[in-house]
């Protein structure tokens, strides 16, 4: 099969972003440079290959993930190097954002070779629009980590900032961690955004124990967004006076035993 060289550039790691639900958002470029490059590089070739399939586009399509993406980084940059043009893609989004592909664009980048993106759906930026929360200045923070401990004490980190907090969560941990945002976000605002751009596309907003009950109420798997209400001016003055209140009542108990 022959290709035509995406735009005349022969020599060009392209970074592909995919629909991250309703096909209708993968855009003209996307679909005209996964058309033309030599090579697509993919999280999940089967999957993949259903989206080439469903726009008629015959490519050939190799493995690209979280096990073996330092391993392939090399040859796919040595054929980059070569005069072939590779388009990475992930699942669903934009490869390198809390999905497989940064360690390829850091090789390309050191061996001087052209990375072009190929912007299209973003589950950060979408989750974030509909949230309701401030959007001028915030922080990605990607996946929290797994288990309890850990976690909280990453939310307690997140907690001092003032940007609003965008993170990912999976189905299965999200009871937990919205119990560790209780304790830990306590009345502050936060949004749970799930099945972004799909048919039961859902955003839950309150306090973590408000969205925590909503999603009770309403149990579906999906993937998951959370949107968590960066620390204001008020959160701080009151976080300030329960401390003063606090150390008060102790010096109080102590007085009387």
């Amino acid at each position: 099969m022959t290709h035509e060289r995406p735009s005349g550039r022969p020599g060009t790691l392209f970074l592909v972003a995919t629909p991250i639900g309703n096909l209708e958002d993968v855009s003209a470029r996307a679909l005209r440079v996964l058309r033309e490059v030599d090579l697509v590089a993919a999280e999940d070739t089967r999957h993949t290959r259903r989206l080439l399939q469903h726009f008629g586009i015959a490519a050939h399509v190799v493995s690209l993930h979280e096990h073996n993406e330092r391993a392939r980084a090399t040859s796919l940059v040595e054929r980059v190097r070569g005069g072939e043009s590779v388009a990475l893609v992930t699942d669903a989004g934009s490869p390198g954002i809390a999905d497989p592909g940064f360690p390829v664009v850091r090789a390309a980048v050191a061996e001087g070779v052209r990375v072009e993106s190929i912007p299209g759906p973003s589950a950060v930026i979408a989750a974030l629009q509909v949230s309701g929360l401030p959007t001028d200045a915030f922080l990605f923070a990607g996946f929290l980590p797994p288990r309890g401990a850990a976690r909280r004490r990453r939310l307690a980190e997140l907690a001092e900032l003032r940007e609003t907090v965008v993170v990912f969560e999976s189905p299965h941990r999200i009871e937990a961690c919205l119990a560790d945002l209780e304790a830990v976000w306590a009345e502050r605002p936060i949004a749970l955004v799930r099945e972004l751009t799909k048919v039961h596309e859902q955003v839950l907003r309150g306090t973590p124990r408000q969205v925590r009950e909503a999603l009770r109420a309403d149990w579906r798997r999906g993937e998951m967004v959370l949107v968590l209400g960066g620390m204001t001016r008020e959160a701080r003055t009151s976080r300030a006076s329960r401390a003063r209140d606090g150390r008060g009542e102790r010096r109080e108990q102590g007085e009387v035993g």
